[in-house]
């Protein structure tokens, strides 16, 4: 049976997509470049499941569990270039994405973003008037 997030590392996750890549030899095309090109595109993918929908469309089409696990193969597939680039680069996500919180953190207190969805800049000039 698969394990679940909880029961996951990315170390293990980033083994299983370097073990994929290695099986195929495919890692003469995993440079830099195209793997930044390989996560947008699948991105772009993602939001094709959303173009031209609105909010209450968008609930309706994912109660569907065909189009959910669409939606999850999508998803997947973003992680796996996240995965396989974060390797590439030798980039620990866990670390990079603690820091990268932490600039949000400060970027975003509470006092100030609460209940917003302006960005940074704009919660900041708030603050200096």
């Amino acid at each position: 049976m698969p394990k679940s997030d909880s029961e996951t590392t990315i170390s293990e996750l980033k083994d299983l997509v370097r073990s994929f890549v290695e099986e195929r030899d495919w890692r003469q095309f995993h440079n830099g470049k195209d793997l930044a090109i390989g996560l947008s595109i699948e991105a772009a993918e993602l939001l094709e499941h959303f173009r031209f929908k609105s909010v209450d469309e968008v609930t309706q089409l994912l109660a569907d569990p065909a189009a959910l696990k669409e939606v999850c193969h999508e998803l997947a597939d973003i992680f796996y270039f996240v995965l396989a680039l974060s390797d590439h680069l030798d980039i620990q996500l866990s670390e990079a994405f603690r820091e990268k919180l932490e600039i949000a953190r400060e970027r975003y207190p509470v006092e100030l973003a609460k209940g917003k969805n302006l960005k940074y800049t704009e919660l900041q000039k708030g603050r200096k008037s």
